[in-house]
């Protein structure tokens, strides 16, 4: 007869404790985010309710109406940087490291291009408009800018899983940290095409 001590350490028995389902911090990312795509969803409501408040031409005068080639690049530099960390993801549940590496890294340098050239956009427009010229610039620069600092700590979050990843510390059996990560990541680029529509698009309507 089995003794109790055999069957508790015995191959597969811890497996059989862990509980199934998303582990609790997935759970709590996903609360973060939908309260954190809550806080953008105000932001661009309060964008279309003092544009139509306003009663008058949009951007105000003497600002000009939105170019759209820096936005179409900032667009083209995020949102396609979702698909070198999801085949990552893919290929860490297959015990493929370089290929978590390799994809991690693309989308490390892409998000970073990101801020690079929404800088540049910061530098031309500053020189036309600020955050305290009007409510105008007081919205554009809020919501760009809170995403853009979404895109930084998502930055740091690749950066601190592609650590992990070359340490040895992420394994075929252990990478929830990678699902919760690349769960931030498409959020912010979801986003991102919201804002693009609110912000860059809209005023041309």
């Amino acid at each position: 007869m089995t003794s109790v001590a055999e069957a508790v350490t015995r191959p597969g028995a811890a497996a059989r404790e862990v509980p199934a389902g998303r582990r609790p911090g997935w759970w709590g990312t996903v609360l973060f985010l939908l309260t954190d795509v809550a806080v953008f969803a105000a932001m661009l409501a309060s964008y279309f309710y003092l544009r139509f408040a306003a009663n008058s031409e949009w951007p105000p005068a003497g600002i000009e109406v939105p170019k759209l080639l820096k936005p179409a690049i900032l667009t083209v530099l995020l949102v396609p940087s979702s698909i070198p960390l999801i085949w990552a993801d893919l290929g860490i549940k297959k015990g493929q490291r370089g290929r978590l590496i390799a994809g991690v890294s693309l989308t490390f340098l892409m998000g970073a291009a990101f801020l690079g050239v929404q800088y540049t956009e910061y530098a031309e427009k500053l020189k036309e408009y600020g955050p305290s010229s009007n409510a105008y610039g007081s919205l554009f620069y809020l919501i760009t800018g809170w995403h853009g600092f979404h895109v930084l700590v998502g930055l740091l979050g690749l950066a601190f899983v592609l650590a992990a990843a070359i340490s040895g510390r992420i394994t075929k059996h252990h990478h929830a940290r990678v699902r919760m990560i690349a769960l931030f990541w498409h959020t912010v680029d979801a986003v991102w095409i919201a804002i693009v529509a609110t912000v860059y698009l809209s005023p041309h309507l």
